[in-house]
């Protein structure tokens, strides 16, 4: 098994039955002083802004080619290295033909979600390591393929998890580890972040010619598209997306899982939300709370991307903070992921600093090769990935219900009760019948298998959808 990575791709038709034909090509031994050649795939914000500046800022590494389905974006992406770090880089329209690209060590992945899995297998398999933005996956059982991947292969992935490398959060997560508050006995964790509605068209929006949107598509439902933009806004939507409590609540429920130490699903999930005011051509949630029972202690999600109150320009915030969450201990509390520490009182006793160096950690590890040195692994943040699905799924899966009916579903775990409470107070503020709300079933996780006990609909949600060509394969075995 030692195929070229020329094979891997020579033209495009054996290029789609390559998607399904698991390869391995000799990747290169880098030792302490050898240049790291890289390749970013997605050049929107995080792959044009944040991917290429971060890896370009250290020594000995370089961007050596680039990949965009949209023409427009490749053009001005590879004018903006040569002006900036005066060297030239070749350009992709269709990462397949990237990975025959012999001189490349490292590929980062900045698209959407719903087409993370594909490039980070295909670099697995062509004997590259990588650096995948979260949500690492759109699908459960693809983020498992992921992992499969980087074993299978050998390859060092980390996840843009990247709190696991901020200097405030690790300090406080080892400050409530050691047991300096006491026993965790909930986690409240909350995303209060503005967004606006994303448009509802009566005719299609027209597809530039700039696009190559057969690629842009992938995986996911190629439709027409009835909102105002087609780059980002498609994380409001099913298709290729999962809302915020995916989107940013892998950051949080990633530090909880650390926090908490749980590797596993929780033991069952529930989640009531609704997308209210907007009236767009969105489907996520833009207001949701969940409910994640660990056994170590309850982790709590809410999201609020609508302001205050109708006609406020504040947003809502938990115990003054718009994006974190919060240890409920014994001994006081801990806003984690800020660095900061409480009494129970609300006094502050103890802040931490220390910034992110999350890239720089990824690739010292490229350089010693040792899985251990990553601060990110592919396997944790898929776990995390995978929890914060399981509360979409309970979502997706729920039915308009009245107040009481909720009510009835919340009040056995009191600290969710309080959050429902919090919920009916935002939509009382922007005037809207709490009737209309989704209310998502209790589902019972497989913790084992990554799944739901006896409910088939869950399930198919766990496996997801892909279309031809760009499906997923099957590492598992």
């Amino acid at each position: 098994m030692s195929l070229t990575r020329r094979r891997f791709i020579k033209t495009s038709a054996a290029a789609t039955a390559a998607m399904s034909v698991p390869m391995v090509a000799s990747s290169r031994v880098l030792g302490a002083n050898d240049e790291i050649r890289v390749a970013v795939v997605g050049l929107g914000l995080r792959g044009g802004r944040t991917h290429i500046p971060r890896m370009e800022s250290q020594q000995g590494v370089r961007v050596v080619a680039i990949c965009d389905p949209d023409r427009r974006r490749l053009d001005d992406c590879a004018k903006s290295i040569e002006d900036k770090y005066k060297h030239p880089t070749e350009k992709f329209v269709d990462v397949r033909k990237m990975m025959e690209k012999k001189d490349i060590d490292v590929v980062t992945v900045a698209t959407m979600q719903y087409w993370h899995a594909l490039p980070t297998i295909w670099a697995c398999q062509t004997g590259r390591h990588v650096y995948c933005e979260k949500p690492l996956s759109h699908f459960i059982w693809e983020g498992r393929q992921m992992v499969a991947a980087a074993r299978k292969y050998d390859r060092l992935v980390q996840v843009g998890t990247q709190f696991r490398s901020t200097g405030a959060t690790i300090a406080a997560v080892k400050y409530v580890q050691e047991g300096n508050l006491g026993k965790i006995k909930y986690i409240t964790a909350f995303a209060n972040k503005t967004r606006t509605s994303i448009g509802k068209r009566d005719t299609p929006l027209p597809i530039p010619d700039s696009l190559d949107y057969e690629l842009w598509c992938g995986p996911a439902r190629k439709e027409s598209i009835y909102r105002n933009r087609i780059q980002y806004d498609c994380s409001f939507t099913w298709n290729m997306g999962d809302g915020e409590s995916c989107n940013q609540g892998v950051h949080e429920i990633d530090v909880a899982r650390w926090l908490l130490g749980e590797t596993q699903l929780p033991r069952r999930v529930m989640s009531i939300g609704g997308r209210f005011v907007f009236n767009d051509a969105g489907d996520v949630p833009n207001t949701q709370i969940i409910c994640y029972d660990f056994p170590t202690a309850p982790v709590l999600y809410e999201v609020h991307n609508m302001r205050a109150g109708k006609g406020s320009n504040a947003m809502p915030n938990f115990r003054g903070a718009k994006t974190d969450l919060c240890a409920h201990c014994e001994g006081g509390y801990a806003m984690v992921r800020g660095g900061r520490i409480y009494d129970n009182k609300g006094k502050l006793i103890k802040s931490f600093s220390g910034g992110e160096t999350h890239f720089e950690n990824f690739i010292q590890a490229v350089r010693s090769g040792k899985r251990e040195d990553l601060n990110a692994d592919v396997l944790e943040g898929h776990l995390s990935t995978t929890v914060t699905h399981t509360g979409n799924i309970s979502y997706r899966l729920g039915r308009p219900a009245a107040v009481d009916e909720m009510r009835a579903a919340v009040e056995g775990t009191p600290v969710f009760n309080e959050m429902f409470d919090r919920y009916l107070a935002h939509l009382k503020a922007h005037k809207v019948d709490p009737a209309t709300s989704t209310l998502g079933p209790w589902l019972e996780c497989d913790r084992e298998n990554e799944c739901f006990k006896d409910h088939d609909k869950a399930n198919e949600l766990v496996r997801g959808y892909y279309r031809e060509p760009y499906v997923v394969p099957d590492l598992s075995t």
